[in-house]
């Protein structure tokens, strides 16, 4: 360990990662395997997510709703694909009442079964369409080896889903909803995602398209962040979901999907983190200031009165801002520690001396200009100046983080080329197509095609495994990934 209290990312990235959540706070394990606890401190990240994503999805005209989590095994049988698809991670439900039942449940994986049914009984006429529907909710997928954030048997997310009169409306939806979490990646989580369609192999089970969201963590792999589905009439036609056109004909609705999950805290983690522990995008940090007053006795009293008045002055300015006024029993110095380990992005130190001459000391969490982490501020300026260097510190993050990517992630036409990249970053690289090629691929470097990307160069060459023409007239990224 080293003395931050984190095994460096250097020695063992896995074992940074799972020691930081758990001494971050936020998370602890639950009592079932594969389960977690999200502390208050991790579940105001996530409450910060939903927000701003629930805003966009309302924004765009679509409506909350609830639907059981207790799903008949019929329902998810009568979409052929997507049942095998999710059959190896179901939880099924045989027994309850103190009796077996008639019928096993499944305990919610995702929704597009239970919710086609009452599609199917809600929408009549062409005048029903489009009918937008979102959930906020809790899903079980049993997962072999699971790990906090990234792959937990019961995680939180939200789940879009969408009937439209044609594909037209139908892919319309799916982009929107593909660039709103391209947009919540950046513009909340400092992450520079690629977005872009999945290939055939990797489409979610049922889909006819599937888009995604791909980011580079700092060990270079890659994290999906968030997807969305283009189902075409599949669901609609195992569920009936269908409408009378204006001609007066029952037509088959086109259907969508997508969602986005506490998977993206594991990513804002492994995107922005270091050896000290979390780095906190400012708009996602629980507090984006604290305050650590110093000083004994009286010298401490007053710098823990001042050091509540501007708290209050900041919390005014629309900072969320937490002043460590009441562990007199702990050095600054741990406090000093214990908030980078928890990421704060700027620590404000306040002392006597400081409010003799009208300062604070303000610590950015890291050095976005080299030399420049620490600067004394006039005190009646903080409230003026810290929103402007909160937002230097999220583009100094994503631009980080975008040439952590680009430095490492390459245009490869080779096999061992692509073997040697993915073993530490992304390969940009042609491919046949071929499901069967993917999987030789995953089994020789455990890379996988990531996202055939949207603003992709339209390029055609031989496959960088098997050699035969590309499918996709551009190149795919490959990589290792969560």
């Amino acid at each position: 360990m080293s003395r931050e209290g984190v095994t460096p990312q250097s020695e063992d990235f896995s074992a940074w990662f799972n020691e930081l959540v758990v001494q971050a706070q936020l998370v602890d394990r639950g009592p079932v395997r594969g389960t977690m606890v999200i502390r208050p401190y991790g579940y105001r990240m996530w409450e910060l997510l939903q927000a701003d994503l629930d805003r966009r999805i309302k924004d765009a005209g679509h409506e909350n709703a609830c639907f059981p989590m207790l799903i008949p095994e019929s329902y998810l049988r009568r979409e052929a694909e997507h049942v095998e698809g999710f059959s190896p991670e179901l939880a099924v439900v045989t027994h309850a009442g103190g009796k077996d039942l008639e019928e096993p449940l499944i305990v919610r994986p995702t929704s597009e079964t239970v919710i086609g049914e009452y599609m199917a009984k809600w929408i009549d006429s062409h005048r029903d369409l489009p009918l937008l529907l979102n959930q906020w909710a809790n899903v079980v997928r049993w997962e072999m080896r699971p790990r906090m954030f990234l792959r937990t048997t019961e995680f939180l997310w939200q789940e879009g889903h969408t009937a439209h009169a044609d594909e037209d409306d139908a892919m319309r939806e799916t982009m929107w909803a593909l660039d709103a979490y391209a947009g919540l990646a950046r513009d909340l989580a400092a992450m520079p995602v690629v977005a872009g369609e999945k290939t055939p192999g990797e489409r979610f089970a049922g889909a006819v398209r599937t888009y995604t969201i791909e980011c580079m963590m700092r060990d270079g792999r890659a994290l999906q962040s968030g997807t969305s589905h283009y189902l075409g009439t599949n669901f609609a036609k195992a569920f009936e979901i269908q409408y009378q056109d204006e001609a007066g004909a029952l037509t088959l609705a086109h259907t969508t999907s997508w969602g986005m999950s506490t998977r993206m805290i594991g990513g804002v983690i492994m995107t922005h983190g270091d050896d000290k522990g979390l780095v906190l995008p400012p708009r996602l940090a629980p507090y984006q200031v604290v305050i650590v007053p110093i000083g004994r006795k009286e010298q401490g009293e007053r710098a823990v009165e001042e050091a509540r008045r501007l708290g209050a002055a900041l919390k005014a300015a629309g900072i969320r801002v937490h002043v460590d006024d009441n562990r007199p029993q702990l050095s600054p110095g741990f406090k000093f520690n214990e908030w980078e380990m928890r990421g704060v992005p700027v620590r404000v130190e306040l002392g006597s001396r400081d409010i003799e001459v009208g300062v604070a000391t303000v610590v950015r969490r890291l050095e976005t200009v080299p030399g420049q982490g620490k600067e004394q501020i006039p005190l009646e300026r903080l409230a003026e100046l810290l929103p402007g260097i909160l937002d230097e510190f999220h583009a100094f993050l994503l631009g980080r983080a975008e040439t952590f990517r680009d430095d490492h992630t390459a245009v490869v036409d080779d096999w061992d080329a692509f073997a040697a990249q993915v073993a530490s970053g992304w390969a940009r690289a042609f491919h046949c197509g071929d499901p069967a090629c993917e999987d030789d691929i995953k089994a020789e470097t455990a890379a996988t095609p990531r996202v055939i990307a949207s603003g992709a160069p339209e390029e055609t060459g031989d496959c960088v495994r098997c050699g035969r023409p590309s499918a996709y007239g551009k190149r795919v990224v490959f990589g290792r990934a969560y």
